[in-house]
């Protein structure tokens, strides 16, 4: 993909300059693929790195001796940095007088990232050669705080190149890209460290870890400068925007982001999707051994399918997006969730894991392919939808036993996939020239991954619901997207912008 990607950004660049970009509720552009197909290699990274860090836990305690609870402060810096990133570009931004992305261009703030990020892996270089777990977590949090200001200035990207009524489509194709590193970033880093998928993680020398990480840092070193020279856009003009959007909702512009009840109530629904998304996953493992007594070198299977129905249901979700005719979209619809299917097979394969146990969950895969096509592409339909389809998830899984719960906790993997593009369009939805605010404080609640996932950690104690039970925790997380879904919609229609209306006309 970045191959072609490349190619078409070459022809890009021979054919035009890079002008500022700008797009209405009315606009009715094709996506510019040269350009997404640059912009979603960034969303692969974030991926790669995230799931990675799985890799990187044991090995580090391992080598440094470490508690349980230390171990963890791998995920916990990369993610805190997010919210530390998002809090400093709010900071910068209001002591320069301006937005920071408005100042220096949307591309060139990628291309910063990218920067910072690889300045992040070369400490793993004498972080290995003398020890230092320390020096090793604060490479992992310079590599969030990079991935912050990308996240920051791709987001909005992905919606605005091509037409916005189908934004929510490219973030979910986006974030298949981003699914697809979660899927083979931990096979090639433990094939780097280890020297084999199915080696063992007590044999690994800290010092194999710096390899794997300085090629990383070498890679975000050269996207950065191909982004540079790239013809994705550098400037959005979000003052016409505002112009635009105020002309055709009557809503006059307001001083703050926080201003518009869809950006703060969207915050939330961040906070609580990334948290329902991470703590679902993150107490599984526990789950499967403490009630169905599966040994944990056995579990590594079925999280990694997790994370792959993320994959599933966001490849499904953008198909939208190619402007297919509908006869053919519907077809798609049906084979591409099952091809995304095949990729996590294929990659477990390899991994040299039983895969025939994970035949029967080509079946669940239906009721996403459902889901997908009764919100018709609607962001707030689909977000409603599948909302309550995760929910449903969860008590099933609360209420039965055996390998039943755990494909209906698996499964939630499916109705997450889409949850992150149809929060973010709606919250950004009528924002003008606050939109990079509004990104900033969206990204900033991803920490909700680690707030949320210790919540149902603290309530699975014996004493208080138990594992199973516990899951609740994520049920109460999907009633509020359910309600944001629909608050949301009432708001926006408000303020003039009907996504039944956007998407009827279709394909």
């Amino acid at each position: 993909m970045q191959i072609i990607a490349l190619a078409l950004e070459a022809v890009n660049l021979l054919t035009r300059q890079p002008t500022n970009f700008m797009t209405t509720s009315t606009g009715h552009q094709q996506t510019r693929w040269g350009q997404f197909g640059t912009l979603i290699s960034v969303f692969f990274f974030w991926g790669f790195v995230a799931a990675s860090n799985d890799i990187l836990i044991p090995v580090f305690k391992k080598a440094f001796d470490l508690s349980q609870a230390q171990s963890q402060l791998v995920s916990v810096a990369f993610y805190v940095a997010y919210t530390v990133g998002s809090i400093i570009y709010i900071g910068v931004s209001k002591s320069i007088g301006g937005d920071l992305l408005n100042k220096i261009g949307y591309k060139n703030g990628i291309a910063l990232g990218l920067v910072i990020s690889a300045i992040g892996t070369l400490l793993f270089y004498p972080a290995a050669n003398t020890s230092s777990y320390p020096l090793m977590i604060s490479g992992l949090f310079i590599v969030g705080l990079g991935f912050s200001l990308q996240q920051i200035a791709a987001n909005p990207l992905a919606v605005v190149i091509g037409d916005p009524k189908t934004g929510s489509q490219r973030l979910s194709m986006a974030g298949g890209v981003n699914n697809f590193g979660t899927t083979i970033g931990p096979l090639l880093v433990s094939y780097a460290i280890f020297g084999s998928v199915s080696a063992n993680s007590s044999v690994a020398s800290i010092e194999s870890v710096k390899t794997p990480y300085l090629i990383l840092g070498a890679a975000f070193i050269l996207v950065a400068i191909f982004f540079k020279f790239s013809s994705i856009p550098n400037k959005i003009d979000l003052e016409e925007k505002a112009v635009a959007d105020t002309e055709l909702t009557g809503v006059s512009q307001r001083k703050s982001a926080l201003q518009y009840p869809q950006l703060w109530m969207g915050m939330i629904a961040i906070f609580v999707y990334v948290g329902v998304e991470v703590s679902t996953a993150s107490n599984l493992p526990e789950y499967m051994s403490s009630n169905l007594g599966i040994p944990t070198e056995r579990i590594a299977p079925y999280i990694s399918l997790y994370w792959a129905s993320l994959m599933i249901g966001r490849w499904t979700a953008s198909v939208g997006a190619f402007g297919l005719k509908k006869e053919t979209e519907k077809i798609v619809s049906f084979v591409i969730p099952y091809v995304a299917f095949a990729v996590f097979l294929i990659v477990n394969a390899i991994a040299q894991h039983d895969i025939s146990q994970f035949y029967v969950y080509g079946l669940v895969i239906i009721a996403m392919i459902a889901g997908d096509m009764l919100s018709r592409k609607n962001p707030a339909r689909m977000l409603l939808i599948f909302s309550a389809m995760g929910a449903l998830a969860l008590l099933i899984g609360m209420l039965t036993t055996g390998m039943v719960s755990v494909f209906a906790f698996i499964s939630v993997g499916l109705f997450c996939s889409t949850l992150w593009p149809c929060i973010f369009t709606l919250a950004v939805a009528g924002l003008g020239r606050h939109t990079n605010q509004a990104s900033s404080l969206l990204i900033m609640m991803i920490m909700g991954g680690g707030i949320i996932s210790w919540l149902q950690g603290a309530v699975a104690s014996d004493a208080i619901l138990g594992i199973q039970y516990s899951y609740i925790v994520g049920v109460i997380c999907f009633l509020y997207l359910a309600f944001y879904a629909v608050r949301a919609k009432t708001v926006l229609k408000g303020q003039g912008v009907d996504y039944d209306v956007a998407t009827t006309g279709g394909h």
